[in-house]
């Protein structure tokens, strides 16, 4: 999924359409959003890295793997001061994209990890005849990265996901329980997905779509459009969206690897029997955008029931599929004020001043 508010897309277009067009289009934006993504991770305090880890086959490592994996990350160097929280990005651009405008206000409070999931940003596995990561693999590989990082094995963390990010967030809290895994957000993210969700997405999106893949990996500005039309509250107008700017993102975040991300698609989980929804221990937040077409706003009920009725729901007004980028003031707040005070006594700092 495009995510790039209006605004953004405004700037940039403005900027390059000129040029682009007088150099027959070959100047590219995404290299300009980049930019911004990572100038906004390096001042809130991460830096880049990356680790090679036993690639977890079926969910988990028994120690007997030949394959690996290599997973990049964001995060503060050193041991953590501040209480750790795992920010987990959803299907489409890497995670710099879509966690830039929360690393800044929730570093203040915690020590950011943001990790690009395998096959996404600069994550990979070296074994090409591995099945496709499934949810519980991702997760998997996410905890061996929190083992991995100085000062933080056997260290509980918080965990915010969005979108295909919460599928991971909520098998990841499943997976490794509470004494591992804290708060746990759960954001745009329809655990209870099926294949008549699907068939609802199709029929919002018109006719002449031949399936959802389509859409959610588009191969056509036609689709690219369609795409932000439905993933977003106010999607920018037509001339901010010239075919030769949907092109460019088109081939820089989808053609580059289509065989890579088909191949993830395909390890998806949730929806079959491999994917059952039952309560987590952990204290949850549902936080979803009024006007999301992608997963309808309905399904954070449907969800808050599967949890046992437990689970906190926010809905932010005015906001489609990515309410952490369409109003991350309204959404930084929801989440502060859940993970501050869901778990106090373990939102201690390390010296064991409180915060």
């Amino acid at each position: 999924m495009l995510t790039c508010t209006h605004q953004e897309l405004e700037a940039v277009v403005c900027c390059c359409a000129s040029p682009a067009r007088a150099m027959g289009a070959s100047l590219s934006l995404v290299p300009l959003i980049d930019h911004f993504a990572r100038r906004e991770f390096l001042a809130a305090g991460l830096l880049p890295n990356s680790v090679t880890l036993p690639y977890p086959e079926d969910g988990g490592d028994d120690g007997k793997s030949s394959s690996t994996c290599t997973v990049h990350y964001w995060a503060p160097p050193g041991e953590p001061n501040l209480p750790p929280l795992l920010l987990i990005h959803g299907f489409g651009p890497r995670a710099t994209w879509q966690w830039r405008y929360q690393v800044g206000p929730l570093s203040r409070h915690f020590h950011i990890i943001v990790p690009d999931l395998l096959g996404f940003g600069g994550s990979s596995w070296n074994s090409p005849s591995a099945s496709p990561p499934s949810e519980a693999t991702q997760a998997a590989a996410l905890a061996a990265l929190l083992d991995s990082i100085e000062g933080m094995k056997g260290k509980r963390v918080a965990v915010a996901g969005t979108s295909y990010g919460g599928f991971v967030a909520y098998w990841l809290a499943r997976a490794a329980g509470p004494g591992r895994v804290g708060p746990v957000v759960i954001a745009s993210s329809d655990l209870l997905k099926t294949a008549a969700d699907d068939r609802g997405f199709l029929k919002r999106a018109g006719e002449g779509w031949g399936g959802v893949h389509e859409l959610l990996l588009p191969a056509e500005p036609a689709a690219m459009r369609r795409l932000m039309e439905m993933a977003v509250y106010r999607p920018p107008p037509p001339m901010m969206t010239p075919d030769f700017v949907l092109r460019d993102f088109i081939q820089k975040l989808f053609t580059d690897n289509r065989e890579q991300l088909i191949h993830l698609f395909k390890g998806i989980t949730v929806g079959t029997d491999r994917f059952q929804v039952t309560p987590l221990s952990q204290e949850v937040l549902i936080v979803w955008g009024e006007h999301d077409q992608l997963f309808p706003v309905e399904k954070a009920s449907a969800i808050q029931r599967s949890l046992d009725g437990k689970a906190r729901v926010e809905v932010i007004e005015k906001t489609g599929h990515a309410p952490q980028l369409e109003d991350p003031a309204r959404f930084n707040a929801i989440l502060l004020d859940f993970l501050l005070d869901a778990d106090r006594p373990a939102l201690a700092c390390v010296d064991g001043s409180s915060l």
